[in-house]
């Protein structure tokens, strides 16, 4: 793999990735972070990421390593752009495909023009309340932890803002769309209440992540081409025992 730049694990680098579907986020963590490990002859190196991503959401996962792990927070500040598709017509506990549907509707009166106007309405500061499908600490737990064991959770709401949200291709029951948002945004539950403000159902069924402040998924490697760069590019510093 062709690159000049001269990579210092150890002092700090910033890795842009684009996480394969169905991976965890620390999954890559951990791939990355062995990877590493084992090229450099250290023990322990810190790795971490700047902002989860679902493993049923592709795209943009920046990685920090050494130092560098010290700007996550100022990275999991910075608003995002996401890419995808909203299924109308249905609903699911999760708000995405992690689980089943759990309620159907009719979309037979429902209009592309009342969808379109449903998202711009969304448009602005919001309180959002997160899935019960998710890492939000209920008592010191994970809420999925107890979704999963079919047990009640309330969550509290989040202030959120979506700069924008517009949906350049809808072929109901499926509606693209292109959100940009502030940290601790839950696509899903854009989804879920798109839906619910149309008297319907709605569910993420497709998430991308497309950028985080300035960065780019354009900008990004696979995680194989990480891989194969850390284990192979002669460009690397090696720490000095």
């Amino acid at each position: 793999m062709q690159d000049l730049k001269k990579y210092d694990f150890v002092a700090g680098e910033v890795l842009l990735v684009n996480k394969p579907l169905h991976w965890t986020s620390f999954d890559v963590v951990n791939k990355l972070r062995y990877t590493i490990k084992h090229r450099l002859g250290l023990k322990k190196i810190k790795v971490g990421h700047a902002g989860t991503l679902d493993p049923l959401a592709d795209g943009l996962l920046i990685i920090c390593t050494g130092k560098k792990t010290k700007e996550i927070e100022g990275f999991m500040g910075l608003t995002k752009v996401y890419s995808g598709t909203i299924t109308l017509g249905a609903t699911t506990p999760s708000y995405d495909l992690e689980t089943e549907i759990d309620q159907t509707f009719s979309i037979d009166s429902l209009t592309e023009e009342q969808v379109q106007k449903a998202a711009q309405e969304m448009v602005g500061e919001m309180d959002q309340y997160p899935p019960i499908f998710s890492a939000k600490k209920v008592a010191g737990k994970k809420a999925y932890d107890f979704a999963r064991k079919g047990q009640e959770v309330e969550l509290k709401p989040k202030r959120i803002t979506i700069n924008q949200f517009d949906l350049p291709q809808i072929k109901l029951p499926e509606a693209n769309f292109i959100i940009e948002c502030s940290k601790g945004t839950y696509i899903r539950s854009i989804a879920h209440d798109l839906g619910k403000s149309l008297n319907n159902g709605g569910h993420l069924s497709a998430l991308r992540r497309e950028k985080i402040g300035e960065f780019s998924l354009a900008e990004a490697r696979s995680l194989e081409e990480w891989i194969e760069l850390i284990q192979t590019s002669d460009h690397i510093k090696i720490p000095v025992n």
